[in-house]
């Protein structure tokens, strides 16, 4: 087992392997331990391969045992959300369509991990393509909140949430498209960045709407999930939209990023809808905020209600172009016996109900005679909307407010009402929209001990800035962010 001190900080978990204190295998095999334990309960993981992962940390022990130490990630387990292709172990986005696929190449972010010594621990569940609000739209099984196993994880990326509260995993990938990364994050208690549009390669994810879908780490807290942002950051030609440059973990780790920041608070962000809890949450970090030399500028951002149907008009379309390839030749099992038409209704027959909703709302909005009335409508109000946050940054350094309407829903609570589990995304979709980075981090706890998350948000290449003012705001706020001994509520 590891010392608690190590389970608590990847960052010092990778200081205590490179010192040898801990070898790669005792966190290796601490981590699965925890998975056979505790994730029966949770159903984090889609799969964890022992054998697969006590050989990586066994070859890294090797290496460090003929005196090579190098890798900002050495011995750290990694769980990897299962739409990121991974070599040896199967890429699902947990879907019967892609149940047996095994990719014959890493995204561009797990070879980053892998050459800085990370170890892959296993793919987590996640909704179906990543297209979903609570991880109850998997097509294997929903994932469980682990600080109250009857209400969700969040979604699309809720397994690898789950993983991270509960302690079974140190640090997490996830995937956002319209808050993939940060409502889940906000419902599990952890941190997670979504980055600038183009940080990231996108290269091995696979597609659900390529002009919104980024990856995003997460971790328990701002250090750990800085150490993540900084291997995985940077520009890949096999991606086109892949910006220059790199994550400056430096200008993250600043100590003075409240002192004189202006703070931008919409007060479309605190309507009647946000659950009173969470209002306040949000209102005590504004205080601290302001008690360490920030300043609060009041603004309107009238577009907001607005992003949700600009989103799913966007996002429908690019899925429904997106997903054709599933058509049983390019992708997904086919039947030889059966005429091409039939072959291709029995393969995509295997969607799930949520992705065959967008996929066809998305071949709607695209067909001819509605084009212009949904489509191109939906992308001029997307051009609004990222002049609405240009006019918000030319008054303010970054936007604060909540990541989500409300703690975590119970299970089943919101399944037979799409609109409602739409409106989950409220606060995190407008960002992607616009291309620009924005982070949740914990914040405070309800009255039942669901945790609360905050959302930071900045303009174009200001991921570092946001990295630094959470990490301020979070040394204030003083929260446990230790993993949980055991999911609760089972």
């Amino acid at each position: 087992m590891l010392p608690a001190d190590l389970t608590r900080s990847a960052t010092a978990l990778a200081a205590a392997v490179r010192a040898r204190r801990v070898t790669a295998r005792t966190a290796a095999d601490h981590y699965l331990g925890r998975i056979a334990a505790h994730d029966g309960a949770v159903r984090a993981f889609l799969h964890v391969d022992p054998a697969v992962v006590r050989a990586q940390a066994d070859a890294l022990d090797a290496r460090i045992a003929r005196g090579d130490t190098a890798g900002a990630l050495l011995g750290v387990p990694v769980a990897i959300k299962d739409n990121l292709c991974t070599t040896g172990q199967p890429t699902t986005c947990a879907s019967k369509i892609l149940a047996d696929y095994r990719p014959p190449y890493d995204a561009h972010v797990v070879e980053r991990i892998r050459a800085e010594g990370g170890v892959i621990l296993g793919k987590t569940n996640l909704d179906e393509f990543a297209m979903g609000a609570s991880t109850e739209n998997s097509g294997v099984a929903a994932s469980r909140n682990p600080h109250d196993l009857k209400r969700v994880p969040g979604g699309s990326s809720g397994g690898s949430a789950a993983a991270v509260a509960a302690g079974l995993a140190p640090l997490a990938l996830g995937s956002d498209t319209g808050g993939s990364v940060r409502q889940p994050a906000a419902l599990c208690g952890i941190v997670g960045h979504r980055p600038t549009y183009g940080a990231l390669s996108r290269h091995g994810l696979i597609a659900f709407a390529s002009s919104l879908d980024q990856v995003g780490p997460m971790a328990l807290n701002l250090e750990d999930c800085t150490l993540l942002m900084a291997v995985i950051a940077g520009h890949d030609s096999r991606d086109s939209t892949s910006r220059p440059g790199g994550f400056d973990a430096a200008a993250a780790r600043r100590d003075d990023a409240l002192s004189g920041l202006r703070i931008g608070v919409p007060a479309e962000y605190h309507s009647d809808a946000l659950d009173p809890e969470v209002r306040a949450a949000v209102r005590q970090l504004e205080d601290l905020a302001v008690g360490a030399g920030a300043r609060l500028v009041p603004l309107s951002m009238p577009l907001t209600p607005y992003a949700i149907p600009t989103y799913y008009l966007v996002v429908t379309s690019e899925a429904s172009s997106n997903l054709a390839r599933f058509d049983g030749i390019r992708y997904g099992p086919r039947d030889e016996q059966q005429e091409l038409a039939a072959s291709y209704a029995t393969t995509r027959r295997r969607f799930g109900d949520e992705v065959k909703r967008r996929i066809m709302l998305g071949t709607y909005a695209l067909s001819a005679g509605y084009y212009d009335a949904y489509y191109k409508k939906a992308l001029q109000v997307r051009a609004r909307i990222g002049e609405e946050f240009a006019r918000a940054f030319a008054r303010c350094d970054v936007l604060l407010g909540p990541t989500t309407p409300t703690p975590a829903f119970p299970l089943g609570e919101k399944s037979d009402d799409p609109v409602q589990m739409y409106l989950c995304d409220v606060f995190t979709a407008p960002a992607p929209l616009a291309g620009l980075p924005a982070l949740s981090m914990p914040c405070g706890k309800s009255k039942a001990g669901l945790p609360i998350g905050a959302q930071l948000q900045g303009p174009t290449g200001a991921d570092a800035r946001l990295f630094a003012v959470a990490r301020a705001l979070e040394r204030r706020l003083a929260l446990d962010l230790s993993p949980l001994e055991a999911p609760r509520g089972a």
